[in-house]
């Protein structure tokens, strides 16, 4: 069993504050060149404080853990236009690789994109985790061998992420995500839950038991590991 480090926070922006403080000691002691990044409203005030800052991103190369398919980036739901939103656009990065979306051919483009990750190799990646313990889009049922993929979301996922959908845009269905070997490739994760609908997926986590139907439990078969909550487990 990997060794999983709990930070205990008030709120999200102490939670951010924790996050700044890793990967500013990381680019400080060039330890830092390729950084996963995740999406949702857990990474805003973690991008907002990153903004802010005086953090240095120009060598950094970034990939993104997922997109929906079948949304142009220009789509205000799409992940690419969060990511130009709260980060891309106010901060300066060597290179940045979020899956397209909108790719003729998703498996080609799922094997593109692994084989990029895989050739670049990732430093930190950031999570959050959904409230069925997904990670990523690896619903639950995915397997521990699992690369860049094409994700059939659960109807719980989609229920939570439709909140984020104007009536005239229907959510998608199918997402391309980094599997769970893509993210446990990572030297670091960095995972963040906020918020008593995250306490179900958390609980799992500290019973220490590796189970395909709570993808978040795959973290315990990696050595560095720290979660960040606001909750008391």
């Amino acid at each position: 069993m990997g060794n999983i480090k709990w930070l205990q926070v008030e709120n999200p922006e102490q939670g951010a504050e924790q996050v700044y403080q890793i990967v500013k000691q990381e680019l400080e002691h060039n330890r830092l060149h390729v950084l996963g990044l995740a999406t949702g409203s857990t990474m805003i005030p973690v991008y907002k404080k990153w903004t802010e800052s005086e953090l240095d991103f120009s060598d950094v190369k970034t990939f993104n853990l997922d997109e929906y398919v079948g949304l142009e980036a220009s789509s205000p739901n799409s992940y690419a236009y969060f990511m130009n939103d709260h980060l891309f656009n106010k901060k300066k990065f060597k290179e940045t690789n979020i899956p397209d979306g909108m790719a003729s051919d998703l498996e080609e483009e799922c094997k593109r994109y692994e084989d990029g990750l895989q050739q670049s190799g990732l430093d930190i990646q950031l999570l959050g985790v959904g409230e069925n313990g997904h990670i990523a889009f690896n619903e639950p049922g995915t397997g521990a061998d699992s690369v860049t993929h094409v994700a059939q979301l659960t109807e719980s996922t989609l229920g939570v992420n439709s909140q984020y959908f104007e009536n005239d845009e229907k959510i998608p269905e199918t997402a391309l995500t980094m599997g769970i070997s893509s993210i446990m490739s990572a030297k670091q994760l960095l995972l963040l839950a906020f918020g008593e609908k995250k306490r179900a997926a958390l609980e799992k986590m500290k019973e220490g038991v590796v189970t395909a139907e709570w993808p978040i439990t795959y973290l315990h078969n990696h050595d560095n590991v720290t979660i960040i909550t606001d909750l008391k487990l």
